[in-house]
C-alpha cells in the first residue's frame, strides 16, 4: 500500500513508516520538521523563504507585525499545493493533527479538500493539542495537566498559545470537518485517549510506535557518579513543568553535589539531543502527564530511567506497579527530589528499572507490531 503520512512533531510518524516499510509497504513523509527539532521528512513544506533567507525574514516579520499576515504559514501551503500537483496515487492519507499543514485553517480546509479527493482513506491521529482535548482540559477534571500553569495564572496566555488556538472558532471547524471526512480517529496515548472518549468521540487507542531495531539497550553501569539529564525545550517549557525539574535538581545538587552529575540542555535538534542524553542514568522528561510521551518512550529503550508521566490510569492500563517501568513525575519539587534521592542512594533499583523500561517497550511498542495495529485500524 502507498501511504502519505502529513505532519511530523515527534519523530512518531518517522517510527510508524520505518514500522510500515518493514512491512512491506511504500510511505512517504510531508512536512515542515518541527522547527529547531529538524524530524526528517521526505517531502518538506517549511517556510524557507521566509524563515532562512535573511533579508527576507527580516522584511516579513516587519510586514507581519504591521499587517498580522502571517507569510510563513501561506508559505507553507503553496508549497504543499505543488506537492499536491505532483503526486496523487496514495492509497491512504493519516495526519498528525488538524493543523498538519501549519497554515491558515482555511487554507488547510482547502488543501485538504484537495488531497482527499485523491485519498478515499483517511485518517486523524490524535497525539498532542486537539480542539476536543483542550475543551476537556478546560472542565478541569485531570488533578493537574498541560494547561494547569494557566489556570493558575493567566497572564501566561501568550505561552499558551498553540494549545489556546483551537478552541477558535476557525481551528474548531477544521477539526469537525475533518472528524466528519476521515474514517479512523487514533489516539496515541491516555494523555488523549482519556480526554477524547471523556468528549464523546469513538478512537482507537494505538500505542506510539518505537523502533526497537534503531535502539540500542544500554546496560547501565555506574562507575562514579549518576547522571542526570534535562533536556530543556523553551516552546513548552511551562506547559511540560520544567520548573519544577529545575528545582529539585537544585535540592539534589546541594545535597549529592560528590554523587551526580547534571546535564542541562536547550532547544537542541533531535539528533543532537540524543548525543547528548546518551550517557545519562535517568532522563527528566514532563511533569504534566498520565502517560508517557516520545521521548521519553525512545529513552526507556535505551534503558535511561525516565521522570515522566505514569499515573494510575496508566499503570491499570498496562497493569504495573509504581516506579517498575519508569517514575510519575508530579507537579512538586520536593516529591521529585525525593524519588531522585532514593535513585541516588539505591543505585541498584536503577539497573532494574533500566530493564524493565526496556522490556515495557519491547513488549508494548514494538514498530512493527504497532504498525501492524495501525494498518488494522486503516482498513
Amino acid at each position: 500500500m502507498k501511504i502519505l503520512l502529513l505532519g511530523e512533531y515527534s519523530r512518531l510518524h518517522n517510527s510508524l513508516k520505518e514500522g510500515l516499510v518493514a512491512l512491506g509497504h511504500e510511505v512517504s513523509i510531508v512536512g515542515c520538521g518541527d522547527k529547531f527539532k529538524q524530524f526528517p521528512v521526505d517531502y518538506s513544506i517549511h517556510a524557507r523563504i521566509c524563515n532562512d533567507i535573511k533579508f527576507v525574514n527580516f522584511l516579513y516579520r516587519g510586514i507581519r507585525k504591521v499587517t498580522r499576515l502571517d507569510f510563513e504559514k501561506i508559505e507553507k501551503a503553496i508549497r504543499f499545493y505543488l506537492f499536491l500537483q505532483k503526486r496523487n496515487d496514495y492509497q491512504h492519507v493519516q495526519l498528525i493533527n488538524s493543523d498538519a499543514l501549519e497554515t491558515y485553517p482555511l487554507l488547510s480546509r482547502f488543501l485538504y479538500k484537495k488531497l482527499f479527493k485523491k485519498v478515499k482513506s483517511r485518517s486523524l491521529l490524535i497525539c498532542g493539542d486537539e480542539t476536543p482535548i483542550v475543551d476537556y482540559l478546560f472542565k478541569k477534571e485531570f488533578k493537574y495537566s498541560v494547561l494547569t500553569p494557566y489556570f493558575e495564572k493567566n497572564s501566561l496566555e501568550k505561552e499558551f498559545h498553540f494549545p489556546l488556538k483551537y478552541r477558535k472558532n476557525s481551528y474548531r471547524k477544521t477539526f469537525d470537518w475533518l472528524v466528519k471526512n476521515c474514517q479512523n480517529l487514533i489516539t496515541s496515548d491516555l494523555d488523549y485517549e482519556i480526554p477524547m472518549r471523556k468528549m464523546g468521540f469513538q478512537t482507537t487507542f494505538i500505542p506510539n510506535p518505537i523502533n526497537i531495531d534503531k535502539i540500542t539497550f544500554q546496560n547501565i553501569k555506574i562507575e562514579d557518579k549518576i547522571v542526570i539529564f534535562l533536556g530543556i525545550n523553551r516552546l513548552s517549557y511551562i506547559k511540560k513543568g520544567i520548573n519544577y525539574f529545575e528545582k529539585a535538581l537544585e535540592i539534589i545538587q546541594k545535597k549529592y553535589a560528590d554523587k551526580v552529575e547534571i546535564i542541562i540542555t536547550e532547544n537542541l535538534p533531535y539528533n543532537e539531543y540524543i548525543l547528548q542524553y546518551n550517557k545519562a542514568h535517568v532522563l527528566l522528561d514532563q511533569v504534566f502527564a498520565y502517560d508517557q510521551g516520545y521521548n521519553a518512550l525512545e529513552a526507556m529503550a535505551k534503558g535511561k530511567v525516565v521522570f515522566t508521566g505514569a499515573e494510575t490510569e496508566f499503570l491499570n492500563q498496562y497493569q504495573l506497579e509504581e516506579d517498575e517501568v519508569c517514575s510519575n513525575a508530579l507537579p512538586n519539587e520536593n516529591k521529585i527530589a525525593t524519588k531522585l534521592s532514593f535513585l541516588i542512594e539505591h543505585p541498584e533499583k536503577i539497573s532494574k528499572i533500566s530493564k524493565n523500561a526496556r522490556k515495557f517497550i519491547e513488549k508494548e511498542h514494538d514498530y512493527k507490531f504497532i504498525a501492524e495495529k495501525y494498518l488494522v485500524s486503516w482498513k
